[in-house]
Formats: C-alpha cells, sequence, structure tokens
C-alpha cells in the first residue's frame, strides 16, 4: 500500500513539474483513472486533448489515441506509458491497404468516415472522423450524393446503419474484445438477474445489440446507469469501465458483461499501461510519439471537421 502512495505521490509531482496534463480512456485501470485530470471516451479526450494548455500530454490508452492527441498538438509533447499499446481495430485496417481499395474503387467517390479507433495514415485518407459517441451525427451530416465506406469497425457501422437508414459500405474490421461477448453469454447472465438491464457498446456483434436494453458510447453509459429504474444493470464493454461506473452510480449493481470464456472482458492493449509505466513516462518524456507532418496535416482536417459536426 505504501509504495502505491509512493507511486502515486510521484506521479503528481511530475505532473506539476512538467506541466503535463493524464488523460485516461474508461478502459485503464482503476489506479490509472484516479490519478488522471480527465477520464473519458475518444470524443471527450479528443476534445481535452485540443483544448488543453499543458506543455505534455500524457495519453493513458492506447496508440491511435496518444497519436490523436499530437495531430490537433503538434507542437506539444504526447507521450504514451508504453509504446506497444496497440487496438485490434487499428491494425484490421492498415493505411496502404485501405489506399489501394480507394484507388481501386475510385470511380466510387467513396465520402469515407473513419472511427477514431484508426491510424494516423488512415486517418489522412478519409473525409471525417467520428467515435462510437457522435457517428449517428457525422453520418446524418454526410453528403446525400456521395456512397459512403465507414472504416474500420462493420458492427459499428452497421450499428449506424440501422439508426441513421443511411447505406454504407463497411471495411470488415472489429474489436476483439468487443467480439467476444455472444448471445448465449449474456442471455445466461440475464438468466442470473433476471430483472437487471442490459447495456452494450456498438462496437458489439448485432446478435449481441439485440438483446441490449440501450446501445451506446462509454460516455453515454454513465448516464444511462446513473438513471436507470432498476438497481442491476449488465455492462457489456471492456471491463475498465465498470471502475468509472461504481465511482459516478455508487446506488447501482454493476454486473460485468461475460464472454463465453471469462467472467469479464480485459483489453490486453489498453491493460499495458501501468502506474509504474506512467512514473516512467513523465520522469523521462518518453516514449514520445512522433508524426510524419505531411500525415499529420493531412489527418488533421478531419479530425477537426468532426470536433466541428459534434457541437
Amino acid at each position: 500500500m505504501q509504495l502505491a502512495l509512493d507511486l502515486k505521490a510521484e506521479i503528481m509531482e511530475l505532473k506539476g513539474a512538467r506541466n503535463a496534463v493524464i488523460l485516461a480512456h474508461n478502459y485503464q485501470t482503476g489506479d490509472i483513472q484516479d490519478v488522471a485530470d480527465y477520464v473519458g471516451d475518444s470524443l471527450g479526450l479528443a476534445y481535452h486533448a485540443k483544448m488543453t494548455d499543458a506543455d505534455v500530454i500524457v495519453f493513458c490508452g492506447v496508440h491511435f489515441m496518444a497519436e490523436t492527441a499530437k495531430i490537433v498538438n503538434p507542437a506539444k509533447i504526447v507521450v504514451l506509458p508504453d509504446k506497444d499499446a496497440g487496438c485490434s481495430l487499428e491494425q484490421s485496417c492498415p493505411a496502404d491497404k485501405l489506399a489501394a481499395f480507394l484507388e481501386t474503387n475510385r470511380q466510387k467517390n467513396y465520402y469515407v468516415i473513419a472511427y477514431i479507433n484508426c491510424s494516423g495514415g488512415v486517418k489522412a485518407l478519409c473525409d471525417v472522423i467520428c467515435t462510437s459517441g457522435n457517428a449517428v451525427k457525422i453520418v446524418n451530416q454526410a453528403p446525400a450524393d456521395r456512397p459512403i465506406l465507414f472504416v474500420p469497425d462493420a458492427n459499428l457501422g452497421a450499428w449506424v446503419m440501422e439508426q441513421t437508414g443511411r447505406k454504407m459500405d463497411l471495411w470488415q474490421g472489429s474489436c476483439y474484445v468487443h467480439v467476444e461477448f455472444t448471445r448465449d453469454s449474456i442471455n445466461r447472465i440475464k438468466a442470473e438477474y433476471p430483472d437487471a438491464l442490459v447495456v452494450a457498446h456498438p462496437e458489439c456483434t448485432q446478435a449481441v445489440r439485440l438483446l441490449a436494453d440501450e446501445v451506446c458510447s462509454t460516455e453515454k453509459m454513465v448516464s444511462f446507469c446513473r438513471n436507470a429504474p432498476v438497481k442491476d444493470i449488465i455492462v457489456v464493454t471492456e471491463s475498465g469501465m465498470l471502475h468509472r461506473l461504481k465511482r459516478e452510480c455508487p446506488d447501482k449493481n454493476l454486473i460485468p458483461g461475460p464472454t463465453d470464456r471469462c467472467a469479464c472482458a480485459d483489453c490486453r492493449y489498453m491493460k499495458m499501461n501501468t502506474m509504474e509505466k506512467l512514473r516512467n513516462c513523465l520522469r523521462d518524456l518518453a516514449p514520445r510519439v512522433e508524426m510524419n507532418e505531411d500525415i499529420r496535416k493531412r489527418a488533421e482536417l478531419p479530425l477537426l471537421r468532426m470536433l466541428e459536426q459534434s457541437k
């Protein structure tokens, strides 16, 4: 316990000395969330990264998130506690493969909407970015006279089509964590808590989304759980979200959505960051996130377009 307290104190001292801001995604471990200046989903984190006046941005999440902060803050130092914290969605859509697909289908003149869970190189090829929290709003503002290509998450894209009625061609990527939830695994936990409501992330498969009382981003899960008329709520997303929900909704019995292989779902990439690595990256200002300036400039336009269209 004393070691944890000393580590926390060291992080806070380094944060002040570096004029740093610590941003943490909802899927980070509870101890990291507790020392962060802001905890939220990808949209909230993007806004805070854009608005911060800190000299150093410490991004406790995965690589594409830290890269997003660098895109909108080229002059600031951006560090990520573990440089190898990646994302299965980012890996499912390499920039060179997307570029080749767009070239092959150049006559279609796609309007490309990229879920923020992608590399800077993919963002640079797109017209606008979205998050799970604003995807419906972004798609509703897409031009009516161009076909839409939605990358890389096919499950999120399918859910957005259901919500908007807009037909889109979908890149066949997925989050390895959210596809581990199945209809059978959710039905089993529902049998244990028959009166519970189910809230699920739109990265889940359609079979799971159909069982949910609410499908929404992690940020919107907070208000859903807070205002739910029942005590028991089954939360179908990555396990780190439970820490924030328990803090903000202490009167609720929040039940992690199980998968077929375990009682809850951990993202191995999100959990690569630790308090020790957070301390080290503040101390050493490394590993830093750097970008090719041409790619950064091209990626910045669709990101800023997203922020403007999300107001």
